[in-house]
C-alpha cells in the first residue's frame, strides 16, 4: 500500500483530497494543528498527527515514509491582516515547506505536490496569466514566491516537484463560496468593487482530479489550477445569484472594502485572468469548464444546504 502525507489535511481542500486517496486504496497520513480528525475514527487507513508544522518536530519522521507529499498547509487568509496574523500566514506556509524539505533524506525520490495560489501574480488587470508570467507585487505575491522557492529546494533531494497555483476553490460545505453564498441567501449579495476584475476559480472536483493527474504522470513544474473559462467578478456574482435564485444587485464599494478590511480587502479587488495552460498542454480534461456548470452542480437540489 502506498502512502501519502497531506499537510493541512483538516482544511477544506485537504479533507476532499484525503477522501480521494482513501477511496483509491492509499494510506493517508494527515498533518495539521487540529487536535483530532474525524477520518481517523472512520477509516483504518487514515492516521492523524496534530502538530505545528511551521516548527521542526517529531512529525518530520513521516516525510521519509511517504511516496507522495501533498503540501496544503497554511493559515486561513480570510481574516483581518494584523502584522501578527500576516506573520502567521507567511510562516505557516514557508516554514512548513522548509521543514518538509529539510526532513527529506538525501535520496528521497518521491513526489512533492505543493500548493501555491493565483495571488502569485498580483493585480494584473486584463493581462492573460499563464505559468510563464513573472510574479506580481504585494504581500500575497511575496508569500507565494517564497513558498514556491522552498518547495523547489526538494529537487536537490531527488524529489519531483509540482507546484499548484490555486484559484478560489468552489465546492459545497466550506471555503470562500460558503461565505459568499450566505450573503446572497440574505439578499445582500453582489460584486466586489467595480466587478470588472477577473476572478480566478476552480471546482473542487477538478482540483482533486488535477492533483491525481499530476501524481499519476509524475509531473513537475508550475501549474495554474483555475477553470478553463475566465470570468469577471460581476459576472461571477450574477452566476452565483442565478444558481441560488437570488438577485445580485448589492455591490460592495471598493472604498468600503478597503476601509473595513484593510490589505485583505484590497486583495479581493485584484484582477487575475489566470489560465491553466500547463494543465491543458499536459492533457488534463476539465469536468467543469465554466462557472455556471460548476455552480449548478454545487447548488443542485440535495447537494448543499
Amino acid at each position: 500500500m502506498k502512502t501519502v502525507l497531506i499537510t493541512g489535511a483538516s482544511g477544506f481542500v485537504g479533507q476532499a483530497l484525503a477522501q480521494k486517496y482513501l477511496d483509491a486504496g492509499w494510506q493517508v497520513n494527515g498533518l495539521g494543528t487540529s487536535l483530532n480528525h474525524p477520518m481517523a475514527d472512520a477509516n483504518d487507513h487514515f492516521f492523524w498527527t496534530s502538530a505545528d508544522t511551521s516548527r521542526p518536530g517529531d512529525w518530520q519522521a513521516l516525510v521519509a515514509q511517504s511516496d507522495v507529499i501533498v503540501n496544503l498547509a497554511g493559515r486561513n487568509i480570510f481574516k483581518p491582516w494584523t502584522e501578527a496574523y500576516k506573520k502567521a500566514i507567511y510562516d505557516s506556509r514557508i516554514q512548513t515547506t522548509k521543514n518538509l524539505v529539510d526532513a527529506m533524506p538525501g535520496t528521497f525520490y518521491g513526489q512533492l505536490i505543493n500548493a501555491s495560489a493565483a495571488g502569485f501574480y498580483g493585480d494584473r488587470g486584463d493581462t492573460p496569466l499563464t505559468e510563464t508570467e513573472a510574479s506580481g507585487i504585494g504581500f500575497l505575491a511575496r508569500v507565494c514566491r517564497d513558498w514556491e522557492a522552498q518547495a523547489k529546494r526538494a529537487t536537490s533531494k531527488g524529489a519531483t516537484v509540482a507546484v499548484m497555483r490555486f484559484g478560489v476553490v468552489l465546492g459545497s460545505g466550506g471555503g470562500a463560496l460558503d461565505v459568499m453564498a450566505r450573503a446572497f441567501r440574505m439578499f445582500v449579495g453582489g460584486p466586489l468593487g467595480s466587478g470588472d476584475q477577473w476572478f480566478p476559480w476552480i471546482h473542487m472536483d477538478d482540483l482533486v482530479r488535477g492533483v491525481f493527474f499530476l501524481m499519476e504522470h509524475n509531473a513537475q513544474g508550475i501549474y495554474n489550477f483555475t477553470g478553463l473559462v475566465p470570468i469577471r467578478q460581476k459576472e461571477f456574482a450574477k452566476e452565483l445569484g442565478r444558481a441560488l435564485h437570488r438577485p445580485a444587485f448589492m455591490p460592495a464599494p471598493a472604498f468600503f472594502i478597503r476601509l473595513f478590511m484593510g490589505q485583505l480587502g484590497s486583495s479581493f479587488l485584484c484582477s487575475q485572468k489566470v489560465l491553466p495552460a500547463a494543465l491543458e498542454t499536459a492533457g488534463f480534461r476539465f469536468k467543469y469548464d465554466t462557472v455556471d456548470r460548476a455552480l449548478t452542480q454545487i447548488f443542485k437540489s440535495g447537494n448543499t444546504k
